[in-house]
């Protein structure tokens, strides 16, 4: 389930890592190539509690196999099309899929590990997203110089058809797991209502106070003096820090059982050292600081609806949760 969401991080950043290639190639503005990158997660806005619905009434496996088949569909409309024009449409069919795979997957994570070692699996899963990012920003550029726009759009597909087989022949849904079509007990309202909504606005304003330091943070930087090569590299520090600390912090949460404690220490934490960021000169180590104390709550956070969803209910939870989050996400772009 890692790597399946780990192509979905790839084929995302795909548009920011070859922006200058996309530009020379659509003859676009950097504007619009950030118009592009946008409409990626704009379907998830209306998708995902439908998707989250699907999901429980046809089986989350089959709608996660349907999710990489519409990504490997946006993705062949991008490659195959010279008309910007198709690049957007194919940028939204991507998303829609894209939509699937994060609703569904996090709840096919929960049902393995409800009860167990949740918040460490969680942060392990949710890992998936940097490391993908990264591979992205190292691999897809190379291949562009190499073979071009459409080869490195391909080879990003051909990604989704690997991560497409391997769901489709290893995934198994445990033994306990509801089966596709059960529909008692499955309703989310009244206080697990409220309180599935708390839990994704806790997790969308956290990853919209995340994305304000990577979009302004080589800003800053550039300001204090430093290349603009050398500001991203000190920004990216926060990603790498954050994907080593995830799982420490939950395998924490876990063994203390003080989730909601490590929730407050963490992003009180992380916004503190943001704050001093802003008005220290010290930047390389405020920004690890920051990129630590960012990763401390991430799988108690992510953990909470799985903490509190009944088996039945979990697909149109997870829904609900991805909804919240994909709307106060852009906050921070």
């Amino acid at each position: 389930m890692f790597l399946v969401r780990m192509t979905m991080a790839i084929q995302f950043q795909m548009v920011a890592a070859l922006s200058p290639v996309i530009e020379d190639a659509f003859a676009v503005s950097l504007a619009d190539v950030g118009i592009l990158i946008g409409l990626y997660f704009t379907p998830g806005i209306f998708i995902a509690a439908p998707g989250g619905a699907l999901g429980r009434h046809f089986g989350e496996k089959q709608v996660v196999l349907a999710g990489l088949a519409l990504m490997l569909i946006g993705g062949a409309m991008m490659s195959l099309s010279g008309v910007w024009a198709m690049q957007l449409y194919g940028r939204l069919v991507s998303g829609v899929g894209g939509v699937f795979l994060n609703v569904l997957l996090t709840k096919m994570v929960a049902d393995w590990f409800a009860g167990r070692e949740i918040s460490f699996a969680m942060a392990v899963f949710v890992n998936s997203w940097p490391v993908g990012i990264a591979v992205a920003l190292i691999g897809l550029p190379i291949v562009a110089l190499s073979g071009g726009l459409t080869l490195a759009m391909g080879v990003v597909m051909g990604l989704i058809v690997v991560a497409f087989f391997c769901l489709l022949l290893i995934y198994r849904a445990p033994q306990d797991g509801t089966q596709p079509g059960v529909v008692s007990s499955g309703k989310v309202r009244g206080a697990l209502f409220w309180a599935v909504l708390t839990a994704g606005a806790i997790w969308g304003i956290y990853n919209a106070a995340l994305a304000v330091v990577f979009s302004f943070g080589p800003q800053l930087f550039v300001s204090r003096g430093m290349g603009l090569a050398e500001a991203g590299s000190v920004t990216s520090l926060v990603l790498w820090c954050l994907a080593i600390m995830g799982p420490i912090g939950g395998y924490l949460a876990d063994r203390s059982g003080s989730r909601l404690l490590i929730i407050a220490i963490g992003n009180l934490s992380f916004a503190f050292f943001v704050v001093l960021g802003a008005v220290l000169e010290t930047s390389v180590l405020c920004v690890i600081a920051i990129g630590l104390s960012s990763g401390v709550a991430v799988g108690a956070m992510v953990s909470l609806p799985s903490l509190i969803l009944p088996p039945a209910a979990r697909a149109v939870g997870m829904g609900v949760f991805f909804t919240v989050y994909m709307h106060a996400l852009p906050q921070g772009r």
